[in-house]
């Protein structure tokens, strides 16, 4: 893996001067702060049509431009910005486009899944295997286990003290996604507040849903999902899992 460190520092630090919001120059905070929008890379639209893709496919519940709404709640860098839109944003042939001057764009919710599928193919091509990739918790397999078997991952348990509510399997090339208020949240009034928003009430999501999981053929995928699942709540998650047919584990804890 040590002769792979440099291409992936590099490959990092272009994907974060392309799309990270916490950086001001990069491609994505330029972009919020124009009028119309911009030219952009074939990654950055790459990634962008597909959050609007899901954006319609999950009607709404993940949508790429609540920053300004995360931010109000203590999570994320987006200070200033309009509502949440989505549907004013448009991606062209090497553009990004807003019908709204004050709207932002997010791709946090799923760009990290593409960085992870970028990585995997990264190592594929330098003759890697029997690895299983690991991306602030987003895992793609990369050949079998060296023993020959799937890759086994447990899903996280809601709180401590409970269970791991289950062992995946993952064969060559699955990727898993977890969405949840284990790692961004904190408690107040004994309520969880988390950093996944539920656009329609303008507010973090709320209720005993407590992660999502999500298997997929990729990355990007299974990230984007998991976050679409997440914000679609207690009832609404699983019925856009079943309507969808995506392979998604959803933990609750009781009311």
């Amino acid at each position: 893996l040590g002769r792979l460190r440099p291409a992936l520092d590099a490959l990092f630090e272009e994907i974060d001067q392309d799309m990270s919001p916490w950086r001001q120059d990069s491609a994505l905070s330029r972009f919020n702060t124009s009028q119309t929008g911009m030219p952009a890379s074939s990654e950055m639209t790459r990634v962008a049509r597909s959050a609007l893709h899901l954006a319609r496919e999950s009607e709404g519940a993940f949508d790429p431009t609540v920053g300004p709404l995360v931010a109000r709640w203590g999570f994320g860098p987006i200070e200033q910005g309009a509502a949440p839109d989505w549907r004013k944003l448009s991606v062209g042939q090497g553009r990004l486009a807003k019908s709204q001057a004050d709207l932002t764009l997010d791709l946090c919710g799923i760009a990290k899944g593409r960085a992870l599928d970028r990585a995997w193919e990264l190592a594929r091509d330098h003759g890697l295997a029997n690895l299983l990739l690991d991306l602030g918790g987003e895992l793609r397999a990369l050949g079998p286990h060296p023993e020959g078997r799937d890759w086994h991952v447990a899903v996280e348990p809601p709180a401590p003290g409970h269970s791991v509510p289950a062992i995946l399997h993952l064969p060559e090339g699955m990727a898993v996604a977890t969405s949840g208020l284990g790692a961004q949240s904190y408690e107040l009034n004994g309520r969880a507040w988390g950093h996944i928003m539920n656009p329609a009430n303008a507010q973090p999501v709320d209720g005993t849903l407590r992660s999502v999981t999500v298997l997929a053929d990729d990355a990007m995928t299974a990230d984007g999902w998991a976050t679409a699942l997440f914000a679609a709540g207690d009832a609404s998650g699983p019925a856009l899992a079943r309507k969808h047919d995506i392979a998604a584990l959803f933990v609750f804890v009781d009311a």
